[in-house]
């Protein structure tokens, strides 16, 4: 099993930064992807960013530019850093990993952008 635990949500204003941080532990071996997916109230959860264990990147259109993700594969943690931030970026974050083929999801952070 694997836990993940994000942290850094919080309330910001339009064009402010947060910098969300996902630590996995557990039963740790390989952990082959780690992702931020985002869930707005009354719509589906989407992909934000992800990256492989060797450092490869994808994001959203809608973040590009703006968001960037990176992990510390020593200390099994991904971290999302967020600027220019928007109202619509407003959502409850979760990390996900990925180790062996099985998915391993966090409990979620909020992340409130005030206009």
């Amino acid at each position: 099993q694997v836990q993940l635990v994000e942290s850094g949500g919080g309330l910001v204003q339009a064009g402010g930064s947060l910098r969300l941080s996902c630590a996995a532990s557990g039963s740790i071996f390989s952990i082959n992807y780690m992702g931020w997916y985002r869930q707005a109230p009354g719509k589906q959860r989407e992909l934000v960013a992800e990256i492989t264990s060797r450092g490869i990147t994808n994001y959203a259109d809608s973040v590009k530019g703006r968001f960037t993700i990176s992990r510390d594969n020593a200390k099994n943690t991904v971290y999302l850093q967020m600027n220019s931030l928007k109202p619509e970026d407003t959502a409850v974050y979760y990390c996900k990993s990925v180790q062996s083929f099985r998915g391993y999801w966090g409990q979620g952070t909020q992340v409130t952008v005030s206009s």
